[in-house]
């Protein structure tokens, strides 16, 4: 990767377009910014609608050649993708760390799930394969799975490497190309792994654009020849993906847009494991900023006095540092904006009348002082006409809500416009089985949370999405379906 460096020793990084290292059509740069210290570590090109249309033109180019490419082969280069991740594992761990914020040894397990999620891809390679149908004894009827050409692939903040890798498995190796648009605040790992796009894969396969979703995002969006889109983020950003991409043409469009998800306890529930359930589902060692975080306490009335002041001893307890110490368990926001954002919520959760009952503070540590650290929040009293219970937050924030009956539970658990995960914990058969069938999200857990499966469906109901993920109908949902009709005489 051919690197410019400025008179204060920050790096410009080009990105990969066709194969080639390139610096955006413009000139135009972006700065990467360390949200734990605020410095500016790298620039990144501020690509546009020009540089994307390289960009489309180039895996256009490539896409003949690779659909031809036996599957095999392909899952191959995933394989090797996903070898040389792990040989580079510290180095990847640690850009992220500086650049996202989390704490560097969760970013350690992200590389190990991305290899790994790779592989799993890879050994679905010949599973993207039709079926024959009878339709008469002189007939044969049969589909075909065929990519849809040229892929892009929109992925968050919250776990750069992790998504730059694990979500272009499945479209690679059902034949199609990819343009990646990493977020605009940690783009630095995808850079990094495209020295290996560059040396794995043919070129333009993948190609990665920087920039702003509203330039580069929006350009993918509503290219003619991108026919396939795939989006991670906000709820209201993936309705306007949808809208722009239907006024440029007939696009599939999947979206993974986030939650607002319950976590219900009832008063048989095993409590040493639910409370640990309810800490390990806000996902706090990502600072809360995720969309499957179940960021809505529900507990039963009968037990709810001790068991928030189990919760709340927990999430005092957790330790917030900075993301490259070993010690960390919470980091720091991504950037001042998420930092307003959550701060905001906290005070509007007082003058709508709930508890805090800890956190909403900046940590006094001098050593955290430039930073965009806050310490989590518990609130209490909370209902379901507050905007801190209606509203996804993507921070540390969680809101407890007492319930007396199974009814009651679920109407709220249910009381949202999103639907992406829910957990509940009981030890009653009948009522884990009725609250997973009554639930309204696409993904559940019973006596357990924040966990994923290699070869699971991840998806949301309502406006949490559309479309499902990390299993074979992820790998599937990139390709299309002709039907061949050959009459013998």
């Amino acid at each position: 990767m051919a690197t410019t460096t400025t008179a204060h020793g920050v790096e410009t990084l080009p990105t990969l377009i066709g194969g080639e290292w390139s610096m955006a059509s413009g000139g135009g740069t972006m700065d990467a910014i360390n949200p734990a210290t605020r410095e500016t570590i790298a620039r990144i090109p501020r690509c546009r609608a020009q540089d994307v249309a390289r960009a489309v033109d180039a895996a256009q180019a490539a896409f003949p050649a690779w659909r031809a490419t036996p599957a095999i082969e392909r899952a191959a280069m995933l394989n090797a993708l996903a070898d040389a991740m792990l040989t580079r594992r510290e180095e990847l761990a640690r850009l992220d760390a500086e650049d996202n914020g989390s704490p560097v040894a969760e970013l350690r397990k992200d590389v190990n799930i991305g290899a790994a999620e790779l592989r799993y891809y890879a050994g679905l390679a010949l599973q993207s394969k039709g079926e024959t149908i009878p339709t008469g004894f002189g007939r044969l009827n049969y589909t075909l799975r065929e990519p849809f050409g040229v892929v892009g692939r929109i992925v968050p903040f919250n776990h750069p490497l992790l998504f730059a890798t694990m979500k272009i498995g499945a479209p690679l190796v059902a034949g199609n190309t990819v343009i990646l648009k990493p977020s605009e605040h940690t783009s630095l790992t995808a850079l990094r792994l495209a020295e290996e796009f560059q040396r794995i894969f043919p070129p333009g396969v993948i190609n990665v654009v920087t920039g702003y979703g509203a330039e580069a995002g929006d350009a993918i969006v509503t290219h003619p020849l991108v026919r396939r889109i795939a989006f991670i983020g906000l709820a209201e950003t993936g309705r306007s993906i949808q809208a722009r991409a239907a006024s440029v043409g007939i696009k599939t469009v999947s979206l993974e847009c986030g939650g607002k998800n319950p976590i219900v306890v009832f008063p048989d529930a095993d409590i040493d494991k639910a409370v640990d359930g309810v800490v390990n589902g806000m996902n706090l060692t990502f600072q809360g900023q995720s969309c499957g975080s179940t960021s809505r306490l529900l507990v039963h009335r009968d037990i709810h006095d001790d068991f928030v002041n189990a919760v709340v001893d927990r999430v005092s307890a957790l330790r917030v540092g900075m993301p490259m110490n070993e010690e960390t368990q919470i980091g720091t926001l991504i950037n001042e904006r998420q930092f307003e954002k959550v701060s905001g919520y906290v005070q509007l959760g007082r003058s709508e009348g709930a508890r805090l009952l800890t956190g909403g503070t900046r940590p006094e540590e001098e050593e955290l002082s430039r930073g965009f650290f806050i310490r989590p929040a518990v609130f209490d009293g909370v209902d379901m006409g507050m905007r801190l219970a209606q509203e996804e937050i993507f921070g540390p924030v969680l809101a407890v809500m007492a319930f007396d009956s199974y009814d009651e539970a679920l109407r709220i658990a249910n009381d949202t416009r999103f639907g992406l995960t829910a957990s509940v914990f009981t030890r009653d058969l009948r009522t884990a089985h009725a609250f997973a069938r009554d639930i309204e999200a696409g993904f559940v857990w019973v006596n357990d949370s924040n966990k994923h499966f290699l070869g699971t469906p991840f998806g949301g109901y309502k406006d949490s999405g559309t479309g499902r993920d990390e299993d074979i109908e992820e790998m599937s949902s990139y390709t299309q379906i002709k039907n061949v009709n050959i009459l013998f005489d």
